[in-house]
């Protein structure tokens, strides 16, 4: 008996515990939060592909939310209106107007007067966008049918430097994607005077004296130019880079014939890895290049592709002439004295892809051979060929 009733208090207490506990994780200041910080993610959403008429129009009902806003205009840096969310479209003409005020004068304009059909309207606040070193990118519009106290200006004003620090982020997304093609069209200008020529020059030496292996030879060399110059995507995978590899030299050897032996190393787990667009073909057209070509008797290129647990370790060696290490640790990797091509351009990808240690190792000293290696992670959020 006692300890049934012992237990039944025992049963109480531990709900009102668990009550209390569950009312002190959910009271209004944290819901209050919650909310606010959920609405500011649905308005960064948008706003991360930059300002234009849609990511206007898709943020505006939660940007009008963050400041209390009856309505909220957008426009651009011209004044042109993007998008109006909320009543009182007869005041768009009137927030142009006052929004021109704005980007003219780069400061916030305010008319407290009451506006609209209705006189209902007791405010409408243009707030500019303004990044540093950029200037006004667009104009913000709250309507409001109340007087506005500091509380809401200083909403509005946050809320603005929020929204100019998403644009920013999208300028700079914009900027990096703007390099990274920069810097594959970079590589592909260093491919063609290294190797276009030479390998028309050897299917010609074949149209006469074998046909067949002439035809073969414009088939790679067509197959080759497409997927150099393709224009899908940043990233490729690790079996469409070596199967591209594999056609440029196969155009080589029908070049050097049996002085260029190559030996291949592939884990089967690796081929589906995803790394930076012709980051593999400078590491072998440079072992071709400037590692055997310079070499009595040619030799020997092997490519290894390893499965490292998290990571996969790919390295292009040549047992040709080497360099001097000094050229390397001086920086100057793509410099003319160095002879190697697109080490630099390679290495800055990587690391601006996967981070500071995925860059190129480079290990060669002068009549030694050179070998080429970089790890690269199996996976990697955001990154997909």
């Amino acid at each position: 008996m006692w300890f049934a009733v012992i237990m039944a208090i025992a049963i109480v207490a531990i709900a009102v515990i668990s009550l209390r506990g569950r009312r002190a994780l959910t009271t209004p200041e944290e819901r209050a939060v919650h909310a606010t910080l959920h609405t500011a993610s649905l308005a960064a959403r948008p706003l991360r592909t930059g300002l234009d008429a849609q990511s206007a129009a898709e943020a505006a009902p939660h940007l009008r939310a963050l400041m209390g806003a009856d309505a909220l205009g957008v426009s651009d840096a011209d004044a042109t209106l993007l998008t109006w969310n909320g009543q009182h479209e007869e005041l768009i003409e009137q927030f142009r107007l006052t929004a021109r005020r704005a980007i003219d004068g780069e400061r916030r304009v305010l008319l407290a007067h009451p506006l609209g059909a209705d006189d209902s309207v007791r405010a409408l606040i243009a707030q500019p966008l303004m990044i540093e070193g950029v200037g006004v990118v667009g104009v913000f519009g709250a309507v409001t049918t109340h007087v506005p106290g500091p509380g809401m200006l200083g909403a509005i004003t946050e809320v603005a430097r929020y929204a100019c620090g998403q644009i920013e982020l999208a300028e700079l997304d914009a900027s990096r994607a703007r390099l990274d093609r920069a810097e594959v069209r970079a590589l592909r200008a260093q491919i063609s005077p290294h190797f276009i020529y030479n390998a028309l020059g050897t299917i010609a030496s074949f149209v006469r004296t074998d046909p067949d292996r002439a035809r073969e030879l414009v088939l790679e060399f067509a197959d080759f130019t497409r997927y150099s110059f393709r224009t899908a995507g940043e990233f490729t995978v690790l079996a469409d880079e070596l199967r591209n590899i594999d056609r440029y030299l196969t155009l080589e050897r029908a070049r050097f014939g049996d002085s260029l032996q190559v030996t291949l190393q592939v884990a089967p787990e690796v081929l589906g890895v995803a790394l930076p667009f012709l980051a593999l073909q400078p590491l072998v057209e440079n072992a071709v290049q400037h590692g055997l070509s310079g070499r009595s008797g040619g030799g020997t290129i092997t490519i290894v592709a390893a499965d490292e647990g998290t990571d996969c370790l790919i390295s292009v060696e040549d047992d040709g002439v080497g360099m001097d290490p000094e050229v390397l640790r001086s920086g100057s990797l793509n410099a003319e004295e160095a002879a190697h091509i697109g080490l630099s351009n390679v290495d800055d990808r990587l690391r601006a892809a996967f981070g500071n240690d995925f860059g190129l190792v480079v290990d060669t000293a002068p009549g030694a051979g050179t070998k080429v290696s970089m790890r690269v992670p199996k996976f990697k959020a955001g990154i997909r060929a």
